[in-house]
């Protein structure tokens, strides 16, 4: 068995009459391949349901070593400065904030929250910041010392300092999904999971579902019709996923703790099969597990089975298993890169392939966590 560098997550998923992902004009979101429409899931969509799963039993908040992150223009604004508002003269705080904005969001900071790139910064970077803010308010007594005592300050400041001696800086949500940090290129952080837009193996299949909504105290005996009329869109499909964890980044973001890694990695592959895009809950309920679910372990460069459905096939799990199945034999064929594989599927299976219920693989994917190089 080669050493794994790499693990990749392929899924099928099945939701109906929903509208999981909109784009700027309110319809699902869409993707043109093979010739047709496919209804599409944006991987942004995807990535923020995974982490936003707090109350699932495997979400990442509940891993004992996780640290916190917050995606924000106002991180600044409500983790640093708003602490100190009560505890020392306001003119202080006030002259303390734009060198500390300044900091963390650029030259840009000044001209207001609008022009801020929407950061995430990890709870260790944000107890420094705070701390160094509370340490010169305490010092100062007036906004002139403030201004001279803060502009000295940031003389030397920047992200790598902020970040030192945490093991997980920019939290574990950073350490996932990455950060790009305009401001300071030195503190953007790779992403070590790398998640594709998921999109129907068959042509997209929607409809306009107009709907009404009656005023239940209309008093207007000759007025039948409805108060509100609306139309929204709904869809349906059967969705290819694709998901790439590079192990030995992932390790190395984690702070080189290799047993935090494979918790995370074994926590996140039930979050794949098992957390569903939530929009529209009370009028959709699109909840949905995932019919397959393929783990490859190797050492070579990972590759989609997008391809699969270059050709679209019909709406159906055992019909779209099948040319899961014939496409990853033409790519054995082709490349015999040897990857070890394990599979859960809803109903029949994978030739060839282990099949396990979904603990099992999950507990899987954590072992060739363990067996990874370093970065």
């Amino acid at each position: 068995m080669t050493t794994p560098r790499f693990l990749q997550i392929h899924t099928l998923h099945g939701y109906t009459a929903a509208l999981l992902n909109r784009d700027d004009t309110g319809q699902a979101k869409r993707l043109r391949y093979g010739g047709q429409d496919r209804t599409r899931i944006s991987s942004q969509c995807l990535k923020r349901h995974w982490r936003m799963a707090v109350d699932d039993p495997h979400a990442l908040q509940k891993l004992a070593d996780f640290v916190a992150s917050y995606r924000s223009r106002e991180l600044v604004t409500e983790k640093v400065i708003r602490p100190l508002e009560g505890r020392f003269p306001e003119e202080v705080v006030e002259a303390l904030e734009p060198a500390f904005q300044r900091l963390v969001y650029g030259k840009n900071a000044d001209k207001g929250k609008r022009n801020r790139q929407t950061l995430l910064l990890g709870q260790p970077e944000l107890d420094w910041l705070a701390a160094q803010a509370e340490e010169i308010a305490g010092r100062v007594s007036s906004a002139r010392e403030a201004e001279e005592a803060v502009k000295e300050w940031a003389k030397d400041k920047n992200f790598k300092i902020m970040s030192e001696n945490a093991a997980l800086p920019g939290g574990l949500v950073a350490a996932l999904f990455g950060r790009m940090v305009t401001s300071d290129p030195a503190a953007n952080i790779e992403a070590p999971v790398h998640v594709a837009h998921a999109f129907t193996v068959h042509p997209s299949e929607s409809e306009n579902d107009y709907f009404t909504a009656v005023d239940d105290l209309r008093r207007d005996e000759d007025d039948s019709g409805a108060d509100t009329i609306q139309e929204t869109e709904l869809t349906s499909g059967l969705y290819y996923g694709y998901v790439v964890i590079d192990l030995p980044g992932l390790i190395a973001n984690c702070g080189g703790d290799r047993e935090l890694a494979a918790r995370v990695v074994h926590n996140l592959v039930h979050l794949i099969a098992e957390v569903s895009p939530g929009a529209k809950l009370g009028s959709t309920a699109p909840y949905g597990r995932a019919e397959l679910m393929l783990l490859e372990a190797g050492d070579r460069q990972p590759r989609s089975l997008a391809s699969a459905y270059c050709k679209a096939v019909p709406h159906d799990p055992a019909i779209a298993r099948e040319a899961l199945q014939d496409r990853l034999q033409h790519l054995d064929e082709a490349y015999a890169t040897g990857e070890a594989r394990a599979h859960m599927c809803v109903g029949g299976e994978l030739a060839g392939i282990e099949k396990l219920p979904l603990p099992r693989l999950a507990v899987w994917a954590a072992e060739r966590v363990k067996d990874a190089p370093h970065a």
